[in-house]
């Protein structure tokens, strides 16, 4: 079985606005039955509903227009992605929370992509709150912080957060539930 831990940063605005999201990065890291890194994602994805990153969507993500300017739209990227994933392969999506998932739907709904296979998902975060007997879940950087590892990379960054995910996941790949 392959293990896709994921993490999508979408289109923000200040004050969390009432505007439809639009994931603009996927980054995931592919792990194998031995919680082994086998492969790496990563790709920008073009918005088209609100074309135009907002200043505080540039300031979180670290993201640029130009970046996204450059990058194919989101039905050529999820087909990547997909290819990447291998379906013919089991698999398995995992994400810090289940915002990535949720997002994942949106998109493909929003244009006619199936989203079948977005459905063999885990939900890291609230698992990790169980794990660890926490009253309330962690965020990500917190996280990895308090498992004794470094947060690599920019945080609210697709790739750099799948990476340190990856950290989490490897402790724990004999608890996790699915």
């Amino acid at each position: 079985m392959n293990f896709i831990v994921f993490d999508l940063e979408a289109t923000c605005w200040e004050n969390r606005q009432r505007k439809q999201s639009e994931i603009i990065e996927i980054g995931a890291i592919k792990l194998n039955e031995y919680a082994e890194v086998v492969d790496t994602f990563s790709s920008f994805v073009k918005p088209v509903v609100h074309p135009f990153l907002s200043p505080f969507c540039i300031q979180l993500t670290s993201i640029t227009q130009v970046q996204v300017n450059r990058a194919a739209k989101f039905y050529s990227v999820i087909e990547e992605f997909q290819d990447w994933i291998d379906m013919e392969e089991e698999y398995l999506l995992c994400s810090w929370g289940d915002y990535d998932r949720k997002q994942l739907i949106k998109d493909c709904e929003f244009h006619d992509i199936d989203s079948y296979w977005v459905e063999e998902h885990i939900n890291l975060k609230a698992q990790y709150q169980k794990i660890r007997g926490l009253n309330k879940p962690y965020g990500l950087k917190k996280a990895v912080v308090s498992e004794g590892f470094e947060f690599e990379g920019i945080h609210h960054r697709g790739i750099d957060d799948a990476y340190n995910l990856a950290k989490i996941f490897g402790k724990f790949f004999d608890e996790w539930v699915y």
